[in-house]
C-alpha cells in the first residue's frame, strides 16, 4: 500500500531569514523535497498557506512579538511535529541577547521613544521553546544545506534527527587546527556543540558559539579560563550570551559578583 507523503509547514517568525533561504539554496534536491512531501506552508518558495493539520512544522526565527506567540501556538496545535531549525528559533538568537527585561525595555525606549506600536506589541526576544513543546532541534547560523538534507530525509523515513553531543573543540581536533585559546584568543569552542566542521577556526578565527551551547556545557571552566586570559566580566558575558542568551542567564546572573 503506498504510504501518505508526509504534510510540512516551513514557517518564519522573527530572524534574517536565513534557514528558509538556506532549504531554497538546495536546488538541486528541491524538486525531491517537493516530490517526498506536501509542502502545505513556506513563504519564500509557495503563493500561499494552506491550513490545517500538519505531520511536521519546521519554524525558524524567536518570538519577539505578541502576534507571533499566537501565531507559533496556532503551529503547535496543527502539527504533530515541531521542530527548531536555526540558532535564533533554537536558543533565542543575538536579538535574545539582553538578559536581563530592564536593559531589553531601556534599549527599545532608546530605539523607539514614546512610539506607540499598532501592528503588533514588541517582546523581549526568545527562543520557541519559551511558549511551545519542541520535539526536535536543528542549531546553526544558519543551518547547513547537509543538515537540513539530513533531518528531513530522517523525518520522512519516520527517524529522528540527531545532533553531535560533543563540542566544536572535536572538530577542531579532526581537522589539526591549532587551539586559539592557547594562543590567548578569545575562543568558545568548548561550550559549543559541534556540527559546523568548525569552519571558523580551520580560518583561524575564533568559535562564536553560534550552534548553540552543547548539552554538556562547561560554562564554570569557560568563563574561568578566558578570565584567566585575561578578559573581563563584560566581555566574556558578551561573549558568552551572543548567540545563546536564554540559555546562560540564569549562570550569568550567578557571577554579578565578578562584574567589580
Amino acid at each position: 500500500m503506498k504510504k501518505d507523503k508526509l504534510k510540512i509547514g516551513i514557517f518564519e517568525l522573527t530572524g534574517c531569514a536565513g534557514d528558509a533561504l538556506l532549504i531554497l539554496d538546495c536546488e538541486k534536491e528541491l524538486i525531491d523535497i517537493f516530490n517526498a512531501a506536501d509542502i502545505l506552508s513556506f513563504l519564500m518558495a509557495t503563493s500561499g498557506n494552506i491550513d490545517g493539520k500538519l505531520d511536521v512544522a519546521f519554524v525558524e526565527g524567536s518570538v519577539s512579538t505578541e502576534k507571533e506567540i499566537k501565531e507559533l501556538r496556532d503551529i503547535r496545535k496543527r502539527a504533530k511535529t515541531v521542530v527548531a531549525i536555526g540558532t535564533c528559533a533554537c536558543f533565542g538568537g543575538i536579538q535574545a541577547a539582553f538578559l536581563d527585561q530592564k536593559e531589553w525595555k531601556k534599549h527599545l525606549e532608546k530605539v523607539y521613544g514614546d512610539c506607540k506600536m499598532t501592528h503588533a506589541k514588541p517582546i523581549q526576544s526568545k527562543p520557541i521553546d519559551a511558549y511551545i513543546k519542541v520535539n526536535y532541534y536543528l542549531p546553526g547560523c544558519p543551518i547547513s544545506k547537509e543538515q537540513f538534507l539530513s533531518t528531513f530525509n530522517r523525518i520522512t523515513r519516520g527517524n529522528p534527527p540527531e545532533l553531535y553531543r560533543f563540542p566544536v573543540c572535536v572538530e577542531c581536533k579532526w581537522n589539526e587546527n591549532d587551539c586559539l585559546l592557547n594562543r590567548g584568543i578569545p575562543c568558545i569552542g568548548p561550550v559549543t556543540r559541534a556540527g559546523c566542521g568548525s569552519i571558523c577556526p580551520n580560518h583561524d578565527l575564533p568559535c562564536v558559539g553560534c550552534w548553540g551551547l552543547v548539552e554538556e556545557a562547561n560554562l564554570d571552566s569557560e568563563f574561568q579560563l578566558l578570565k584567566d586570559k585575561g578578559f573581563d566580566y563584560g566581555f566574556i558575558k558578551k561573549k558568552l550570551a551572543n548567540f545563546s542568551g536564554t540559555r546562560i542567564a540564569d549562570f550569568l546572573s550567578k557571577l554579578k559578583g565578578e562584574e567589580k
